[in-house]
């Protein structure tokens, strides 16, 4: 585990009641929708987080009497605790496993889903390789990333703010991981080589709940590995960034919430 893909102390709290309202909840509904719609009997969720996305998807299978199940997991033990701390559906699992070298028998599942996960894989065409091996054949892989950081302006002004605030080192996460792998060339190529044949790429706009500004800016400072970033720097030096970080992202928001902009891909 590197400082980019660490998510424990408050981080994990803080991720799930500020960035999950903000930004991950509406990408939730659009995953679910595209999950259930495949008709799955088996689901592998891969960088599951805290949730989001397993415990709706769960409930929605399990309305659709499907008799499908899901096994959410993550590299981050403290962020599956979370997720496991709700009340789930009984066709829910939550299992720790690295991406890299998923703990899984070969063709175990018909569908795996990743939200917002693939930024943080080291090494792209191994986990996709990883996905590919424990996928049925004719197997579907889904997964959404974000776009660029200038098409998603919430974030845009946190990271600008963070940029103007704090001494080197600078905060670089934000646009270095989640914002920084957007390439569609680069992914299709990856996954290419990992072994798909069938990628299509949708770009999804959204908007986050209008008045989540601060929630934007307190969980991209303090609920992500921004956090570790700012650690490094005096405790005056990190609440004047947060401070910088919440007004910016005052000023940017619109009354209607945050534009959002990300890719969904979807390989067979």
């Amino acid at each position: 585990m590197t400082l980019d893909s660490n998510f424990t102390g408050s981080i994990p709290a803080t991720y799930e009641e500020c960035l999950v309202p903000a930004l991950f909840a509406p990408y939730a509904a659009d995953m679910v929708e595209r999950a259930v719609a495949l008709y799955p009997r088996a689901v592998l969720e891969i960088a599951a987080g805290t949730g989001v996305v397993s415990h709706s998807l769960a409930a929605a299978l399990e309305e659709a009497g499907l008799g499908s199940r899901v096994v959410a997991t993550d590299l981050n033990p403290a962020m599956l605790a979370v997720a496991a701390a709700r009340a789930a559906p009984a066709n829910l699992t939550f299992e720790p496993a690295d991406a890299m070298d998923l703990p899984f028998a070969d063709h175990a599942f018909d569908l795996v889903l990743a939200q917002f996960g693939v930024m943080f894989f080291p090494d792209k065409v191994t986990a996709f390789r990883e996905v590919r091996r424990v996928l049925v054949r004719g197997g579907t892989f889904v997964f959404n990333l974000w776009d660029r950081l200038d098409a998603n302006p919430g974030a845009l002004a946190v990271h600008l703010a963070l940029q103007d605030a704090v001494p080197e080192p600078r905060p670089g996460f934000l646009a270095r991981v989640p914002y920084g792998h957007h390439d569609t060339v680069q992914l299709g190529q990856d996954l290419r080589e990992a072994g798909f044949t069938e990628i299509a790429v949708d770009r999804v706009a959204l908007s986050s709940p209008p008045g989540s500004a601060e929630h934007v800016a307190r969980g991209l400072c303090l609920g992500s590995p921004a956090a570790g970033e700012l650690a490094v720097h005096p405790q005056e030096a990190r609440d004047a960034a947060l401070a910088a970080a919440t007004l910016a992202a005052l000023a940017a928001e619109p009354e209607t919430g945050f534009p959002m902009s990300a890719l969904v891909v979807t390989a067979r």
